[in-house]
């Protein structure tokens, strides 16, 4: 009788035993490829179903057959929910291709990025071209939502926005372009690099509503570089505080809620909008700008992007959707 109990047992082992280690085994495969955010698993010309009648289904058609953007596993592409910051450094990653300007130091990476973190290798190179920056506090927030302004500001910092003819211009894009002169650095930039705008920002405000960023400029600082109490400074800072303000003013023209612009996004958002960048549904006047962005605006306001620095064509006219894309011409 001991020795039949003893026969069963083992034979429960032997069956059970393998079956163990293969529950175990599925479950370690799933917890190290589980990724809660879009993986690349539609290929070219995705057709996604949640994005057939959706407005900004041909800005996200155009990006994903580039596989700048993705879906998930279950063939959906969720357009209506918001974007992360590890998220739109991947697909900044993926859409722009920008010559790095700084370096992440080696042992000083964001606090709250591990190395084995999926998006890890987008987050610096985002920081490294200059798309993004950390906190003060030397974490990333990757969880964090990127504002509809926010992104903005990052796309119009940090391209080549081209300048449009002065013919073409209406009096208030021939306005937000001279404010974009003026500003403008006069020093020579290095021949090897792409042209790059100086930026004067508002820290104090900068650290509390946005990643700090500091001045490629700033950093590269001769030791005889004039302090910030010096008069040419201070005409400096009085141009750029007068820009701002007229920036505002034109910005009015464009948008209704244009008082809810942070004041550090106020000439970024003004050459955004001057470059077509800046996409509003349902309504054109509306900007939204401190609203967390969908991965359909994102979507838009990338391909916005793209279409102002040639690498894809803009929408036709006749398209539903580029009602949507803010343009200066049209006011």
């Amino acid at each position: 009788m001991q020795g039949k109990r003893s026969m069963v047992i083992s034979r429960r082992f032997v069956v059970g035993a393998p079956l163990l280690g293969i529950g175990l085994l599925s479950g370690a495969i799933a917890m190290v490829s589980y990724n809660p955010h879009p993986v690349a698993a539609q290929g070219k010309a995705a057709n996604f179903p949640d994005t057939k009648n959706y407005w900004a289904q041909p800005f996200i058609a155009a990006l994903a057959e580039r596989n700048i953007v993705t879906g998930y596993p279950d063939g959906t592409y969720r357009p209506n929910q918001t974007v992360d910051r590890d998220e739109f450094a991947a697909i900044v990653r993926k859409a722009f291709s920008q010559q790095r300007d700084r370096q992440i130091p080696s042992g000083s990476a964001f606090k709250d990025v591990p190395k084995g973190n999926w998006a890890a290798p987008a987050i610096e190179e985002a920081y490294e071209t200059g798309f993004m920056s950390g906190y003060p506090s030397g974490n990333f927030r990757p969880q964090q939502p990127v504002s509809r302004v926010e992104a903005l500001v990052s796309l119009a910092r940090n391209l080549s926005l081209k300048d449009e003819s002065a013919a073409n211009r209406t009096p208030a894009a021939a306005a937000i372009a001279a404010n974009k002169a003026q500003a403008k650095p006069t020093a020579a930039q290095p021949s090897n690099r792409p042209a790059r705008r100086q930026i004067v920002l508002p820290f104090a405000a900068l650290a509390l509503m946005q990643p700090f960023v500091t001045p490629r400029s700033a950093q590269a600082a001769p030791a005889s570089a004039p302090s910030a109490s010096t008069p040419v400074n201070q005409k400096s800072a009085a141009r750029n505080s007068a820009n701002t303000q007229q920036s505002a003013a034109i910005l009015k023209q464009y948008y209704t809620d244009a008082n809810r612009i942070p004041k550090y996004a106020v000439s970024s958002v003004a050459e955004a909008t001057r470059s077509g960048i800046v996409v509003n549904y349902p309504n054109r006047k509306v900007l939204n700008p401190t609203q967390p962005a969908t991965r359909g605006e994102i979507a838009a306001f990338m391909h916005q992007a793209l279409v102002d620095s040639g690498k894809i064509q803009p929408l036709p006219q006749n398209q539903a959707a580029a009602k949507y894309v803010v343009r200066p011409e049209a006011n």
